[in-house]
């Protein structure tokens, strides 16, 4: 049979041709971003600066551990000065003093002394550092450590995306070459093939076509791995040291990926093949007629009924839960799968009650409506693209809308002031009434077992009815917050404290956080003066009063907010926009090889036009406006699954009390339509042109 495979595969290239291009693409940007999410999670280890003359470091506690739960403070702390003292007893101690020269604010020290008598000395009282873990105390550790999180989480939702659509396409791909075989089926049934012979002559064919493909794929992972890296360190998403290793393993998950992609994407296909009776194939290989099988009807209907079952659930029960990236990036796909399924149902019924002019436009609308398949194969890829473009960019609309709503809803103070190191006025400014306020946190120990980490403001006595040292005010996402119980927390720098619910807040967009007075913040300084000016109070004199005592910027509430208008960071609009390319770079793929699949089996039905009196430039119109209509359709498809998702997110922020309209981004749905319709119809008119 393996001889029977590859001398097929060499006359019927051109049909596999997109399943190949496909997949070795897909295996290369898996095996890219694999590579690249290797690299994050295993960086290169650093050699420390700050401290790299001194054998050991002393640094403040850093982290919360409650169990075996562990997590970072707001507020790391400092190496307190009885300590200082101590230490100096075992040798010379180096160290930038933070906050005043009684050694009170050093967060961190250098030691030259054994480290068995450091820790003797140190105790459960600070960390103790030595080697390469030195570097914990240079200052831009964290913020390596935060760009390497959003390294891993931009690459984990490409590759996540490129193996979803790598399938979506390799399988639709299939689909469509096994409707124009079914001829070759039936001759191979007449000639005594068993329908377990012709299942695995497809399985075979995949096979090999992904064994080939991954290799190929794995060789361009190699190649974009390092071109991968650059591009993110200079988009500022990654630390400037961030390579691409030499592992191998990527490389294994990207092979074994590719094939498990292609046997995957033929085995519905070959069932199909398989089912294919002799006299039935040669009956039925010229007419699209009984294109939706039993079995694909329920699935499809399923995957629907599942998606927005998904959907209305978690609007029930945990509204918040649909704000979240994983879940407005993965809930799509179900229902795309499920309406691309279901889609050969709804092409021929929009297809025929479309009504266009003229005698290409009938010709148009009726082979639109009788080839079913092709239609569907078309409109199946441009759904993917418009339902992924609406959705993950209207979410990130909606949700960057609500929280400016919620932002703007916080603000009443006519100025605010800020900077970096804002000085509180020890005296009155006259005709100002000052709010100072810091950011902090605070940690809860939920159903004893999460650690669960808020992030909270730190607000003068009496900003919130009833607050005071002894209380705090929570939002409905706590698992206690009925005002008046008292809760178990760890403050910003790590103290435990029981504090009263005075106040409850809605849960919002997530940016609700908990609210504490500065005797619960640690050393959390002054990021904020809110400002309300007293009736009669002189703006201007009031601004210079401002500056001269503080020495931070003075702004209005609506420049302020405009200045800090909560908006899509450029790391997520970049990895949105990854996301997007992806898609649009596989449906070019799958809408090139499904034409050319197509107009392979359709010289003589082009050439029978001509024959009729059409004349070539009517030819290719009637070639182009078959396709355009098929983008419709899959556009107008992907736009509902749009409304849906789109629809279940502005219910969920309601829920949440964050209303907000529905956002839907027509501008990146129409141009996404837009380039799978250039795609279409210049694939669609060059090869027809070379076929009549």
């Amino acid at each position: 049979m393996l001889s029977v495979v590859l001398g097929g595969l060499r006359t019927r290239w051109v049909t596999l041709a997109g399943s190949f291009v496909a997949l070795a693409l897909g295996v290369g940007l898996i095996a890219t971003t694999v590579l690249g999410l290797a690299a994050a999670l295993d960086p290169p280890v650093r050699k420390p600066v700050r401290f790299a003359a001194s054998p050991v470091v002393v640094r403040g506690t850093d982290t919360l551990t409650v169990g075996r739960k562990t997590k970072k403070l707001f507020h790391p702390q400092a190496v307190d000065k009885e300590l200082l003292r101590e230490l100096r007893t075992l040798g010379p101690v180096v160290g930038p003093v933070v906050g005043g020269g009684d050694g009170s604010g050093v967060d961190a020290v250098g030691v030259d002394a054994p480290v068995d008598r450091v820790r003797a000395v140190v105790g459960h009282r600070a960390q103790v550092l030595t080697g390469d873990a030195r570097r914990r105390a240079d200052p831009d550790a964290g913020q390596d450590e935060e760009a390497l999180v959003t390294v891993v989480s931009v690459l984990g939702t490409a590759g996540g995306v490129t193996v979803f659509v790598s399938v979506f396409v390799v399988a639709s791909t299939f689909a469509f070459s096994v409707a124009l075989r079914r001829r070759e089926f039936g001759l191979l049934r007449t000639a005594g093939a068993t329908p377990g012979q012709v299942r695995r002559l497809l399985l075979m064919e995949a096979g090999v076509v992904g064994v080939v493909a991954s290799a190929c794929g794995c060789v361009l992972g190699e190649w974009g791995a390092p071109v991968l890296a650059r591009r993110l360190v200079g988009a500022g998403m990654a630390p400037e040291w961030f390579t691409v290793g030499q592992q191998v393993w990527p490389l294994h998950v990207a092979f074994w990926t590719g094939l498990l992609v292609a046997v995957t994407g033929a085995w519905a296909a070959s069932r199909r093949a398989g089912r294919i009776g002799p006299v039935e194939a040669l009956r039925e290989a010229s007419v699209d007629v009984g294109v939706m099988s039993r079995s694909r009807t329920v699935i499809g209907l399923a995957l629907l009924a599942g998606g927005i079952g998904m959907l209305v659930w978690t609007l029930l029960s945990d509204p918040s839960e649909l704000l979240h990236r994983k879940t407005y990036m993965t809930r799509p796909m179900v229902l795309i799968t499920g309406a691309a399924l279901l889609t050969p149902l709804v092409v021929g019924r929009v297809a025929r009650a479309v009504r266009l002019p003229g005698a290409v436009g009938m010709l148009v609308r009726e082979n639109t409506a009788a080839s079913v398949r092709r239609t569907a194969a078309i409109a199946a890829p441009v759904l993917m693209t418009v339902a992924l473009a609406g959705t993950v960019m209207g979410t990130t609309a909606i949700k960057t809308e609500a929280k400016a709503a919620e932002a703007r809803g916080r603000t009443h103070a006519q100025l605010v002031v800020t900077g970096d190191d804002l000085k509180v006025p020890t005296r009155p400014v006259p005709g100002a009434t000052l709010t100072p306020s810091a950011s902090t946190g605070v940690f809860a120990l939920e159903d004893g077992v999460a650690l669960v980490k808020s992030e909270a403001r730190a607000v003068p006595v009496g900003t919130f009815p009833g607050l005071d040292d002894r209380s705090i005010v929570v939002n409905e996402e706590w698992a206690q917050h009925t005002p008046g119980e008292t809760v178990q927390v760890w403050l910003g720098d790590g103290r435990r404290a029981s504090l009263r619910i005075v106040g409850v807040q809605p849960i919002g967009t997530g940016d609700n956080g908990a609210y504490v007075t500065p005797a619960n913040a640690g050393s959390a300084p002054v990021d904020r003066i809110e400002v309300a000016l007293r009736p009669g109070a002189d703006r201007a004199v009031v601004t210079a009063a401002l500056v001269a005592a503080t020495g931070g910027e003075v702004r209005t509430a609506d420049q302020w907010l405009a200045a800090t208008h909560p908006r899509t960071n450029a790391q997520t609009r970049l990895g949105l926009w990854v996301v997007l390319g992806i898609a649009l770079l596989y449906t070019a793929i799958g809408l090139a090889g499904t034409l050319v699949m197509a107009m392979s089996v359709r010289k003589e039905e082009l050439r029978a036009l001509g024959l009729v009196g059409a004349t070539r430039s009517q030819v290719l119109r009637v070639v182009a406006g078959e396709s355009l209509l098929a983008v419709g359709i899959g556009a107008a498809l992907g736009a509902a699954v749009t409304v849906v998702n789109l629809g279940g997110v502005t219910a969920g922020l309601a829920r949440v009390s964050a209303p907000v309209p529905v956002v839907v981004p027509w501008g990146e749905m129409v141009g996404a339509t837009g380039v799978c319709a250039a795609i279409a119809v210049l694939v669609a008119s060059l090869t027809a042109s070379r076929r009549s």
